[in-house]
């Protein structure tokens, strides 16, 4: 999907689209350009467009200053965009291109942590630094890369605190079950939710995989019903959990308590099942809700950002979108900070910076992976996310399915 202001310069899957921040001012120097593997067709394509909108809103503040300000002048960016068609081996295959071929000197991370980790090796390789806007599992980060950057805290950030609330709010749950996307990230979150729950007691009645493409989750839903958990633990991506919770009600599994990770952040979920998402619970790395302020980059509070979004989307921002827009902001901040965009000099300032953004606190730890906010736990009520916690922004009160 093509967006407003954003050109493809092919109608070929793998072709790239430009988009070009600011046209004047170029005479300055040469542009900066950003390569941006990104999912735009397949079936992360929902996912991919997200980035995309959040990379653009980034690359209009950057327009709108003149330019990156790099020591005494303005350099113009330029986001060179690949479609991967939710192929693993291709965003590799494109990464490396946008490097090679593109000549691109930095780049945003391709969707989630599977397609993250097997890129990283390629700006790793080449020394340009990478920074991802959806990647949270720790295994992503133990490589002991010195070029890969992560704006999402570790998974048990989630599932520590969901496991906290369904512990000391619905004393229903005794056994909880767990449907897993057999993917990097989906199964590493499920892995977190397994240990989080066991520590509080709860027994883990059952532990489903389905495979990357699964179109009937029948089977599995019938064996987990088989378990009667009180609390089902659902992972994977918009589409497949959308499927998920269609097919739990036509076999008439609904327990207590629901939760999916990471659908219901995105209005697309809900828009999908109406009453069908009412009472889920999930988690994500960050809600409109927060209210951060004095931030550096273009963004200087939450607010701001959401009337930025606003502006020019008509829409809410979900954590997908704010995460790119924060992969651009952490890139301009460090390229200020050193005053250069040489990849090597950008690498140091990203691992230096230590900022507050509209986002929240940012600071890269020793494996490049942020651990410095607290993401929100939120539950679907009257249609909408009500943030549960943290206490600072909490919104509602935790209710039961049914």
């Amino acid at each position: 999907m093509t967006r407003p202001g954003l050109t493809r310069r092919s109608a070929l899957g793998a072709a790239a689209a430009t988009l070009a921040v600011p046209a004047i001012g170029r005479a300055q120097g040469a542009a900066l350009r950003i390569g941006a593997p990104l999912p735009l067709t397949g079936g992360l394509a929902p996912e991919g467009a997200k980035q995309q909108r959040g990379y653009a809103l980034w690359a209009d503040a950057v327009k709108a200053a003149g330019g990156l300000r790099v020591g005494d002048g303005r350099v113009p960016v330029e986001i060179v965009y690949a479609d991967y068609e939710s192929n693993t081996p291709k965003a590799v295959q494109l990464a490396e291109r946008l490097i090679t071929q593109d000549k691109c000197t930095l780049l945003f991370a391709p969707q989630g942590s599977g397609a993250t980790k097997a890129a990283s090796s390629v700006s790793e390789r080449y020394k340009i630094p990478m920074v991802a806007a959806t990647a949270s599992s720790k295994e992503v980060y133990d490589q002991h890369y010195k070029f890969l950057f992560g704006t999402f805290t570790p998974n048990d950030t989630l599932t520590e605190p969901l496991a906290d609330i369904v512990k000391a709010q619905a004393p229903v749950v005794k056994t909880v079950a767990i449907l897993a996307r057999n993917d990097l990230f989906p199964l590493a979150i499920a892995q977190e939710m397994d240990k989080s729950a066991k520590a509080r007691g709860l027994e883990v009645a059952a532990f489903e995989r389905y495979a990357i493409g699964t179109m009937d989750h029948a089977s599995a839903l019938t064996r987990i019903a088989g378990a009667q958990p009180q609390w089902l633990f659902a992972t994977g991506y918009l589409n497949d959990l959308i499927l998920i919770r269609r097919q739990m009600a036509d076999l008439g599994l609904q327990p207590p308590v629901v939760t999916m990770i990471a659908g219901p952040a995105y209005k697309e979920f809900v828009g999908a099942l109406g009453p069908l998402a009412e009472n889920l619970t999930s988690a994500a790395w960050w809600h409109p809700a927060v209210r951060y302020e004095n931030g550096a980059g273009p963004f200087p509070s939450t607010e701001a950002f959401n009337a930025a979004f606003r502006a020019k989307y008509n829409a809410e921002p979900d954590y997908g979108e704010a995460s790119s827009a924060l992969c651009g902001t952490v890139f301009q901040l460090a390229i200020e900070a050193v005053g250069s965009t040489d990849p090597l000099k950008v690498r140091d300032g990203l691992a230096a910076l230590d900022v507050m953004t509209f986002f929240g606190p940012i600071k890269f730890g020793p494996t490049g992976q942020v651990d410095t906010y607290t993401p929100p736990v939120f539950q679907i009520q009257g249609g909408k996310p009500l943030v549960l916690y943290p206490a600072l922004i909490k919104q509602g009160d935790f209710k039961l399915i049914g």
